[in-house]
């Protein structure tokens, strides 16, 4: 069995039955108690379970607070309005984790008769049906069940299992690095297999970055810049680096926080 199954069993398995101790998942999954010890304390560092004496117990129903909207920075707002630019009525709309991809969420609130396909959980909040017949209904489709990321991203096979049989008009990604040899990268392994599951998905990947993203490497690669159908990046963004993206990408849009 792979590490990734294996977790996602003992997931499974907290969040039906609530609490399970450690030697009811050593012989359920046929493993060493410490084995079962070295996987709850990566899930309990994602967020995932809540580590107790003798166990481990599904986490508590009370979302993390948000940011503030003035948390996020005008480069990276400029980035999001530029992005919903691309968005129609009627689109299936793919929205990875991410504070570009939340603020990306916030643009496209007011357009009707979206399907929006997340893993962020913040995403999906914005998505809640509304309160009033007058304002716009938008389909979400939350691909849960995974590991919980920093972000509130929930990633790993079930998410990727869940992509593979959707289709989206465009697809959203909020990169956590860019780089010319390296690609698109990331610092979760799981989240890479997510977010190529996502690219599948989508007929268009469009990367959201700022400057700040340009000469970044993660641990891991999630595509070539290649792959890339456009890349909106904001206008801190030096020229040589445009360059060198321009040269790679489908397309560049560069976002003028001034303009915004």
């Amino acid at each position: 069995m792979l590490v990734s199954e294996r977790r996602e069993r003992i997931l499974a398995h907290v969040s039906e039955r609530g609490t399970v101790t450690i030697p009811e998942l050593a012989q359920i999954l046929s493993v060493s108690p410490m084995t079962i010890r070295r996987d709850i304390d990566l899930l309990a560092e994602e967020g995932g379970v809540r580590k107790v004496r003798g166990g481990v117990r599904a986490p508590s129903k009370t979302p993390a607070p948000r940011a503030p909207a003035a948390a996020v920075s005008p480069e990276r707002r400029a980035v999001a309005a530029l992005a919903a630019g691309l968005v129609e009525p009627g689109m299936a709309v793919g929205i990875s984790g991410g504070a570009i991809s939340l603020a990306l969420a916030e643009e496209l609130a007011g357009i009707p008769e979206l399907t929006i396909v997340t893993n962020s959980l913040p995403v999906s909040d914005l998505f809640a049906r509304p309160d009033r017949a007058d304002e716009p209904y938008t389909q979400t489709v939350v691909l849960t069940g995974g590991v919980r990321t920093p972000a509130q991203a929930m990633v790993g096979p079930v998410a990727v299992r869940a992509l593979e049989q959707l289709h989206c008009d465009i697809v959203f990604l909020d990169v956590h690095g860019l780089d010319v040899q390296a690609g698109m990268t990331t610092m979760n392994l799981l989240e890479a297999e997510t977010d190529r599951a996502f690219m599948a998905a989508g007929r268009e990947v469009v990367v959201l970055a700022d400057h700040g993203r340009w000469g970044v490497v993660g641990l891991t690669t999630v595509a070539d810049l290649d792959d890339i159908d456009r890349l909106v990046v904001d206008a801190g963004l030096a020229d040589d680096a445009r360059a060198q993206l321009a040269a790679h990408v489908g397309e560049l849009l560069v976002a003028d926080p001034r303009e915004s």
